[in-house]
């Protein structure tokens, strides 16, 4: 009876790891995005029209896990001539290097927000970054039925350009990158 009684007790206090769901990134809902100061003037915004990756999520817990990869040749702001720029390597050089990926360390999750902590990997430079969830949303998709749950978050940081080696035009154009990214994941 003891022994049974223990192992209860043990599946019911690792019980809270072995619950995180696993989700498949939806590109098609999933927009990171960066805003930029413009000589001082403007503020420019882009985006990344290709991402791929898979997270997970135990809200029980607070944990979760997520990795992301982008295609830095999608890039889009809006305008050819910037974003052939953008992709060159005065920027994010994406010929050699066409992924930028994050790939979490550590979540700290509580009440729909948080912190995720991670690597970027921008150029081949790979930091340390935190992501400021400022939302996170799970449930039943409501038009297809073939998904068996969504989830979903809103997530902030804050980088400095010439820390992943992209010195062009400092300081005329912005060091500090403000990065939006919003995550639609399904199972």
């Amino acid at each position: 009876m003891k022994k049974v009684i223990l192992a209860s007790l043990l599946l019911l206090l690792t019980s809270g790891y072995a619950m995180a769901a696993k989700y498949k990134i939806d590109p098609t809902h999933t927009y990171p995005n960066f805003t930029i100061s413009h000589l001082g003037f403007s503020t420019m915004h882009g985006h990344f029209a290709k991402t791929k990756g898979s997270m997970e999520y135990d809200a029980a817990s607070g944990t979760g896990s997520v990795n992301v990869t982008i295609d830095a040749s999608s890039i889009y702001t809006g305008f050819k001539k910037r974003d052939d720029h953008l992709r060159s390597p005065d920027f994010f050089n994406a010929v050699e290097f066409p992924e930028i990926t994050f790939k979490s360390t550590s979540a700290k999750l509580s009440g729909g927000s948080g912190t995720v902590d991670g690597k970027l990997t921008i150029m081949g430079i790979t930091k340390d970054v935190t992501l400021n969830v400022a939302k996170i949303h799970c449930g039943k998709h409501p038009f297809n039925k073939k998904i068996t749950e969504v989830c979903g978050f809103d997530a902030t940081a804050k980088v400095k350009r010439t820390d992943f080696g992209m010195k062009y035009g400092i300081p005329a154009i912005g060091d500090d990158v403000t990065i939006m990214l919003e995550v639609e994941a399904t199972r």
